[in-house]
């Protein structure tokens, strides 16, 4: 039975994604929805890119666009960058795109190109790297930098009273649109997880795979999840962004 997947920010740690795609036996019939930041913290970001290149050519894949995917692809086209983005991951992979051919960088170019910000599904629920701030959905977002960068979603979500319902006037309207919203972006180990954490309808899938955390894969509809290894254990002579 085919089953829809969603894994959060993996940051260049392929040796952990190539481990849950055993541990949960992901297959062909199945969906998979990655959350974005694909790159940034480990050395294998530039071989991440290329595995999910072929990846998405024997399963269906939807692929969506984190902040530092749109770092790393300002570099590779316009060869600049923030020199914030050096501290948060971006001179590993700077170093990691070094062994690729001309040929292999314009195939990761199309692929950054054709990222998208946000997928929803036919169940009403969302699926983006951060979050959206008009009331009315992200379809209606005036500043599209936002779906990639965003805090405010996920601090409202884990700020809301827990007697607050529904109907009152003063619950958060973006949190009424969608049956769930799955977002990365900001890790769960801010708040000392290493799992999942569910906060009124949102899922936040960002693990930690780039600091202490594993990479996770969840079952949208039943919820169950797999968990790489802790991260740092699989690049023992790494720092990642840690």
């Amino acid at each position: 039975m085919s089953r829809n997947l969603v894994i959060g920010d993996m940051h260049g740690a392929l040796k952990a994604l190539k481990q849950l795609i055993k541990k949960a036996s992901i297959d062909t019939d199945d969906t998979i929805i990655f959350l974005g930041d694909y790159v940034d913290g480990w050395t294998d970001s530039a071989s991440l890119v290329s595995f999910l290149i072929e990846l998405q050519k024997t399963h269906n894949c939807i692929f969506i666009r984190g902040n530092h995917d749109e770092l790393c692809y300002t570099w590779l086209k316009e060869k600049k960058y923030n020199p914030e983005w050096i501290k948060h991951g971006g001179q590993a992979t700077i170093d990691s795109y070094m062994e690729l051919t001309k040929h292999e960088i314009e195939t990761h170019l199309h692929f950054y190109e054709n990222l998208i910000n946000y997928h929803i599904d036919d169940h009403n629920r969302l699926y983006l790297h951060a979050g959206f701030t008009n009331i009315h959905g992200p379809h209606r977002e005036y500043f599209s930098k936002l779906f990639y960068w965003d805090r405010t979603l996920w601090e409202t979500a884990l700020s809301i009273d827990p007697k607050l319902t529904k109907t009152d006037l003063t619950y958060p309207k973006r949190l009424l649109l969608f049956e769930e919203i799955y977002i990365g972006h900001t890790p769960v180990t801010r708040i000392n997880k290493t799992t999942p954490v569910n906060a009124t309808c949102i899922w936040n899938m960002d693990t930690g795979a780039a600091f202490k955390g594993p990479l996770t894969v969840m079952d949208i509809d039943t919820k169950e999840f797999w968990q790489s290894d802790p991260v740092y254990n699989l690049y023992p002579d790494e720092s990642g962004r840690n």
